[in-house]
């Protein structure tokens, strides 16, 4: 007969079984090995011990997909457009001087205005309004949207999560299609239980956090209408307005450190944990539910 850790080691995958265990060791109120031992004298209802867990929100730019190939291919564009422009209409040579992606990124991630890394560009102030136009209009065109790919291990995190029994619910400012097709094309859609997006097609590239805070909002009370529980939620993000809208929200932020913003910069969020992928804050989230049972 297998015993109480064999079943939960089946139920998690053996990553987090791993993970589990080294927590245990750490002064936690009921370790989970304790909490283990005291549910080996009923073996048969272990199964129903592992914890349902309730709803989780995520944002989707970031956690799940990495748009760094995207943001810097529309920023070369635009630079190179608005180059053609000022050579055919003006006869005039833009002094431009392209950012490595390594450059760009670092700017991005630290916040940098958009303006500054026109400036830094080479752009003359006469020049930057076109070039940010000329960027906005192209961000979201098929072409580019082809190169945003899955970040590494988010597929298997999504399914972990889903594995637990606990729903999982994207609000992004990204538009509900370009997150459909995307999750289609990456058989994901099945694991993803509501999608909260923006109307607005420029809403993910301008990132306005009043619009966030008003998608996560709606999402916590959609959930809350069917039942949901959101009592021991979090907000999973990699902006600032993931973490303004989870703590205007009253819930639980994870920072994540492999999407839009540095480590450096959402540090000054104050956000309640901090990780560097989607999979270690699924299994951040699970353990938490683990303990919630215990």
């Amino acid at each position: 007969m297998w015993t109480q850790a064999d079943k939960v080691k089946k139920a998690l995958s053996g990553e987090l079984y791993s993970i589990v265990r080294r927590r245990a060791k750490l002064s936690l109120p009921l370790s989970l090995i304790e909490f283990l031992k005291s549910q080996r004298q009923n073996s048969l209802g272990m199964l129903h011990s592992i914890p349902s867990f309730p709803v989780v929100f995520c944002d989707f730019d970031g956690p799940i997909v990495d748009v760094s190939e995207r943001y810097y291919r529309t920023y070369q564009l635009g630079l190179s457009t608005l180059q053609a422009t000022y050579r055919t209409q003006y006869n005039q040579e833009l002094p431009i001087c392209p950012l490595s992606k390594q450059q760009f990124w670092w700017m991005k991630q630290n916040r940098v205005a958009d303006r500054d890394i026109a400036t830094r560009s080479g752009l003359p102030d006469d020049a930057i309004d076109a070039f940010l136009q000329q960027v906005a209009r192209l961000v979201n065109h098929p072409h580019l949207l082809r190169w945003d790919c899955l970040q590494p291990g988010a597929d298997e995190a999504i399914m972990q999560i889903k594995r637990s029994g606990a729903r999982f619910v994207m609000v992004t400012l990204r538009h509900p299609r370009q997150v459909q097709a995307f999750l289609q094309a990456h058989d994901l859609s099945q694991h993803v239980d509501q999608i909260f997006g923006a109307a607005d097609h420029q809403a993910a590239h301008f990132n306005r956090v009043e619009q966030k805070v008003d998608l996560l909002e709606r999402a916590i009370a959609s959930q809350q209408d069917q039942g949901f529980s959101t009592e021991h939620t979090w907000m999973i993000g990699d902006t600032e307005a993931d973490i303004i809208a989870g703590q205007t929200a009253e819930i639980r932020t994870l920072a994540l450190t492999c999407g839009v913003r540095s480590q450096s910069y959402l540090e000054k969020l104050n956000p309640t944990e901090m990780h560097p992928s989607l999979m270690a804050a699924i299994q951040r989230v699970l353990i938490d539910g683990l303990l919630q049972a215990a």
